[in-house]
């Protein structure tokens, strides 16, 4: 049983190993052509791939291949930067404080015209939209400050405070007695001596008051135009295939026609030139003309002996 279980745990530790390895050497995936021309008399294709920034050139195909009668093989493979413009229209929203609300303070604030940048690198001048410049209130505050009161309480017969309110209501606030002023009304003349018997309590009355007010305030408006910039989103490769024919022009045969040996004949006698072949033939007509040139002679001697018997008779 042991023999069996090592040689499993042998194996899954080898492929663990090599499971990375595997998958780092994954082939790139295929590339394919975005267009593919041609020239006319076909020695010569021409391939062009559009990759993205992430894709693999290692994807495009260089292998050697046939098609109409020509074998193409790879010759050059040329890389081209493409950059491209791209624009779309963008819309920004700003959003600034503002101490007032007035709209003459408020549009101080905004240009007629901004640039601005996008989050993915597009820029542009944007111009304000009016109607949507708006105005809020950003928030409020309070405060608290002593406020107090008077109030006067005549013809009290003592200075007894028991007759005074010890608390008021003054303008929606509670305020509490915070001091008494007495002032005599009225004397009278009690064992010679002049006695004050009427008063009139003039008393003040403190308390705190809160009021709210505005902090600030948030101005918000638009901006619209068109934003643009210029990126290398594709790079171009163009794949040159050299052609040859499959089936060459041959040149056209000699008119003279080969001697050809089959492996059983014999092989053929060597062609020997022999001089009798030419010296015979015109010996002959050597001959031949020495005789007739003979006969001449001979034909004009008779001639002229035949003159010469004349001129004697």
């Amino acid at each position: 049983m042991k023999r069996k279980i090592i040689p499993c745990l042998l194996v899954l530790a080898l492929s663990a190993s090599l499971a990375p390895s595997v998958l780092a050497a994954s082939p790139p995936a295929v590339c394919y052509p975005s267009s593919v021309t041609r020239s006319e008399d076909g020695a010569q294709i021409r391939k062009v791939y559009e990759l993205g920034p992430g894709e693999d050139p290692g994807g495009i195909p260089r292998s050697d291949f046939e098609q109409e009668g020509f074998h193409y093989t790879l010759t050059d493979l040329l890389k081209q930067e493409a950059p491209e413009q791209e624009s779309r229209p963008h819309t920004e929203t700003v959003t600034l404080d503002s101490k007032s609300k007035d709209m003459e303070s408020v549009l101080a604030l905004l240009p007629a015209q901004r640039e601005f940048t996008t989050e993915d690198g597009l820029t542009g001048v944007l111009t304000l939209k009016l109607d949507t410049v708006k105005v809020e209130v950003a928030g409020y505050g309070s405060s608290t400050r002593q406020v107090s009161a008077t109030r006067s309480y005549p013809n009290l017969a003592g200075q007894d405070t028991s007759f005074i309110p010890k608390t008021i209501e003054d303008g929606g606030r509670t305020l509490e007695l915070a001091t008494i002023n007495w002032q005599a009304d009225n004397t009278a003349n009690v064992d010679g001596y002049e006695m004050a018997n009427r008063y009139t309590a003039v008393v003040t009355y403190t308390g705190t008051a809160t009021s709210s007010y505005v902090k600030g305030y948030t101005v918000t408006a638009e901006y619209s135009g068109t934003v643009s910039k210029i990126a290398l989103n594709k790079v171009r490769y163009v794949a040159m295939f050299e052609g040859t024919p499959l089936n060459p022009v041959e040149p056209e045969p000699d008119p003279t026609p080969a001697i050809t040996e089959t492996p059983d004949a014999p092989p053929a006698p060597a062609i020997q030139f022999h001089w009798a072949y030419v010296l015979v033939p015109l010996g002959v007509i050597a001959l031949a003309g020495a005789g007739v040139g003979g006969a001449l002679i001979i034909k004009k001697r008779r001639e002229n002996e035949t003159e010469m018997e004349d001129d004697t008779e």
